[in-house]
């Protein structure tokens, strides 16, 4: 009996409990494999004997639907910079690849984002770890392919959080700012402002000026539109480079945040109109994954079997204009995919009269 192990690390996503029902079906059913539920991420290793389970059918029966993970996931993982009991960071990947031999698994199905496959690659490159990824983020940022599961369900709510300010806005004048996640790559802002017809989008790779933004807005107020959409990235920045940020008070740890408070301020100290700002923060994360994501999630984990089937280890499933395929893991590990300025879905906001904030614009009086 061939035993493999499967783990979803990084923040979680709609869609993931598809893969592990995908890996789990087919490995388990068709296959009759034995395949390991690794809990937290490479955590579950060190958690006693709950931190595995040995999968079987009944573990993923009716889990297609549900968001979130039957395995739990931490996005603090990582075996190269373990929390131990006293608090303190050590370095146990060796000791983690040694945990899986003895547990007699042949290779990993590692369900994550860019973190999740930097650590599996350096496991495979420096202890032979054999990996197959599979990619989940609802940011759509990760190297190599086209698509990941939980993008789809991040834009569908983003887009009707859009829908249902656009009421509010234009029933009071207002503007409104909306939120939304994307640290480094500014898809989910792009798209949902695309969707849901905003104004403004503003996202990490396209600088913005908080001049052009408030022209915008003005100009649309002098042809008699009195309100406004702004949808902003989390990672968006204005052209001196700067991010926004807010500690956390019970912690001190420095997040990112803010950047739509500031929007909504400047822009209504600057103008005088009324402006209200919506982060949606982790509400893009949960909730029922959308049919999309569904198909997606399960083809990815129905073709992570078929690797580890043809002994192709190593490698990440991904989509490449619209089909299934793999790239090699290390071909990913260390990048972010991120939005071109001149793509074309950046040309289609921008021939909607979309606003990024870096069009030249006129001294404001």
């Amino acid at each position: 009996m061939r035993t493999l192990a499967v783990m979803t690390g990084g923040g979680d996503a709609p869609g993931l409990n598809a893969v592990i029902r995908a890996v789990v079906k087919r490995g388990v059913t068709v296959n009759g494999w034995r395949i390991y539920g690794i809990r937290h991420s490479f955590d579950g290793l060190y958690d006693g004997p709950d931190g595995v389970i040995d999968l079987n059918r009944d573990h993923v029966r009716g889990i297609l639907r549900l968001g979130g993970t039957i395995l739990g996931t931490t996005n603090s993982g990582d075996p190269f910079n373990h929390t131990l009991p006293d608090g303190t960071k050590g370095d146990l990947a060796k000791e983690t690849v040694a945990r899986l031999a003895n547990l007699g698994v042949e290779g990993l199905i590692a369900i994550g984002g860019d973190g999740t496959h930097d650590i599996c690659a350096r496991l495979a490159r420096e202890y032979g770890l054999k990996v197959i990824g599979v990619p989940k983020t609802i940011d759509n940022d990760i190297l190599a392919t086209e698509m990941t599961f939980g993008f789809d369900t991040a834009v569908a709510y983003a887009t009707d959080a859009v829908d249902r300010l656009h009421t509010t806005a234009e029933s009071h004048d207002r503007v409104m700012v909306v939120e939304v996640m994307g640290r480094n790559a500014g898809w989910i802002a792009l798209a949902s402002g695309l969707a849901g017809g905003a104004d403004v989008v503003l996202i990490p790779e396209i600088p913005f000026s908080m001049k052009a933004v408030i022209a915008k807005v003005l100009r649309r107020r002098k042809a008699r539109r009195g309100f406004s959409i702004v949808v902003v990235a989390e990672g968006a920045k204005e052209s001196d480079g700067l991010l926004h940020t807010q500690v956390m008070k019970a912690s001190g740890a420095v997040k990112l945040g803010g950047i739509g408070r500031y929007v909504a301020e400047a822009i209504a100290e600057r103008t005088g109109i009324e402006t209200r700002f919506t982060v949606l923060g982790h509400l893009l994360r949960g909730g029922t994954p959308t049919a999309y994501d569904r198909l997606l999630a399960t083809r990815f984990g129905n073709a992570a079997i078929q690797l580890a089937e043809r002994n192709e280890w190593n490698r990440m499933v991904a989509m490449r204009d619209g089909k299934i395929t793999s790239v090699p893991l290390e071909s990913v590990a260390g990048g972010t995919r991120s939005v071109d300025p001149n793509c074309d879905i950046v040309n289609a906001a921008r021939g909607m009269g979309i606003a990024f904030g870096d069009e030249s614009v006129a001294p404001i009086e």
